[in-house]
């Protein structure tokens, strides 16, 4: 139990601008164990934008400019970890001509065109996603979307070899099968205890299928995965869930 209170920690700590203590003597090891509690924290991140989204549409904010509000609030707790990994991703790969180029733009902190384009589109699509949500369906959603879109990372972690041998991916340490496997049964579990079945089932298949073509996109271009690669596929499931709950739901 201790450690999985430690990993909780340190993994509130990671994903979140929340102020947590690190576990006493955390290290690598430590950190590819906490993996598996990242959909965890991850419907605790959707809870609470959920949660002012609808504080938002309660008070008489139009859905839309809610929406808007509650993406911000979310960028603010977490940091905006997993957009930057998106922004860096769509910059590496459009303007890097050679696996070196792409992973020196991907470690300029500076915006580019082509980041500053896929948080555009993914922001306006999320926006619009959410925005076309039900009351009753948005904690329960954004729950889901979040969970989810942490619940593959682990597998997707190790489902690549690393494209550098220094950066997050490399030095946070690997993640084995069973804590890729515990994450995404939590993920799973979390989405089924918050959405109807089929909705559950389907937006996780959308979050694999979202990872699994970041992941192929990241072996053609650099040969392997970075910690911008794992925000880009968070940040790629998160959009096709709330996108297919928008569909489903509305």
């Amino acid at each position: 139990m201790n450690q999985w209170l430690d990993d909780l920690r340190t993994a509130t700590a990671f994903l979140t601008r929340l102020p947590m203590p690190h576990p006493a003597g955390a290290g690598h090891e430590n950190f590819a164990r906490a993996q598996r509690m990242f959909p965890l924290v991850g419907a605790l991140i959707g809870a609470l934008v959920g949660l002012v989204c609808l504080l938002l549409r309660g008070i008489g904010v139009p859905d839309l400019a809610a929406a808007a509000l509650a993406l911000g609030f979310g960028a603010l707790l977490t940091g905006a970890l997993h957009e930057d990994g998106l922004a860096d991703v769509a910059d590496g790969f459009g303007g890097g001509c050679d696996v070196a180029a792409k992973l020196e733009i991907m470690r300029d902190s500076r915006l580019g065109t082509y980041g500053a384009l896929a948080l555009v589109v993914s922001f306006s699509a999320k926006l619009s996603a959410l925005a076309a949500i039900p009351d009753h369906f948005v904690v329960q959603g954004l729950i889901s979307a979040h969970a989810l879109g942490r619940g593959v990372l682990p597998w997707l972690a190790i489902s690549l070899p690393n494209a550098r041998k220094d950066g997050l991916a490399a030095s946070a340490g690997r993640p084995d099968s069973t804590i890729a496997a515990v994450a995404a049964g939590i993920a799973l579990v979390i989405a089924l205890l918050a959405l109807p079945f089929a909705s559950a089932l389907l937006a996780a298949i959308a979050a694999g299928v979202a990872a699994s073509i970041v992941g192929w996109l990241a072996r053609r271009q650099i040969g392997g995965v970075t910690g911008d690669v794992l925000g880009a596929a968070e940040q790629v499931a998160e959009t096709a869930i709330l996108l297919l709950l928008a569909a489903r739901l509305a």
